[in-house]
């Protein structure tokens, strides 16, 4: 937000696989409507919270926002940390097929066979995915079957890096400090009504959706599988989870320059803004 208010030329496209769900806007962390009124978004808010948005549908509905951004005079600025998505902007991954046949026989399996499963037929896949997110299990499992090649070569599983028009910045905090970051927004979070949205939401969510973090493990405690504060601790640890994996999955791009910050990444911005338009 900072970054495009000092631009003044910029829009944002968000490149989370969770912010396009419409109704999950607490727990998403969603931009609030002031700050979209102040600065155009995209990709928020343009799907169902019953429907399975995919990667596909997300590197379509881009590749349109990105062109109409341009097409008024405009700079896109991709703003989000689900890699695979915005890999597919960047480098126009080549998306594998569906099958739907081989995905419904693969839905009734249990994921820690599932995961076993994969760790044979695609380890680097295996290693990339939570063993029990039996969602993204199938969907690796239906493309390594279905296509005969192993998943993760269809994304950066391939290791390569080609020239792309986009520039590239990541920015990193120490561990320590991310780690309580994350734990203190889940309390800004369930005091902001989180519980409240995810018990509104519960019925029409679909597969996809309810595997959101934070979401998955409230949706636990509404069905009494753990108590409030157990299905916190989870959600915080699956999230710092996710934040190394996150971390992993970007750093092997070289084409990222890094900024770190002790504590407040908006320190940076002079940095990030100087390194730019060197460039």
């Amino acid at each position: 937000m900072e970054a495009a208010r000092r631009l003044g030329d910029v829009e944002l496209v968000s490149a989370d696989s969770m912010q396009v769900y419409r109704g999950m806007d607490i727990g998403t962390a969603k931009p609030s409507p002031e700050e979209q009124a102040e600065v155009r978004h995209h990709l928020l808010d343009v799907a169902g919270p019953e429907e399975d948005y995919s990667v596909a549908r997300f590197q379509a509905d881009a590749a349109d926002a990105i062109a109409g951004i341009e097409s008024r005079g405009h700079r896109a600025l991709v703003v989000g940390g689900t890699g695979l998505y915005v890999q597919a902007v960047v480098d126009g991954l080549a998306l594998p097929g569906e099958w739907p046949e081989l995905k419904a026989e693969l839905e009734g399996q249990p994921p820690d066979a599932l995961y076993r499963r994969l760790e044979e037929l695609d380890p680097l896949a295996a290693s990339r995915i939570e063993p029990g997110n039996a969602r993204r299990l199938v969907r690796a499992l239906e493309v390594t079957l279905g296509s005969g090649r192993p998943f993760s070569s269809f994304g950066p599983g391939l290791g390569a890096y080609p020239p792309t028009r986009f520039r590239l910045a990541g920015v990193w905090v120490p561990r320590p400090v991310l780690a309580e970051r994350i734990a203190a927004r889940y309390r800004a979070q369930l005091a902001a009504g989180f519980l409240d949205e995810v018990r509104r939401l519960a019925a029409t969510m679909s597969r996809t959706a309810r595997q959101a973090l934070g979401y998955k493990e409230l949706l636990a405690h509404l069905a009494g599988e753990w108590t409030l504060e157990e299905a916190v601790d989870a959600a915080v640890g699956r999230t710092r989870g996710f934040a190394r994996r996150q971390r992993a999955w970007f750093r092997r791009d070289p084409r990222i320059t890094w900024f770190g910050a002790p504590t407040n990444p908006v320190d940076l911005l002079p940095a990030l803004l100087g390194d730019w338009s060197a460039q």
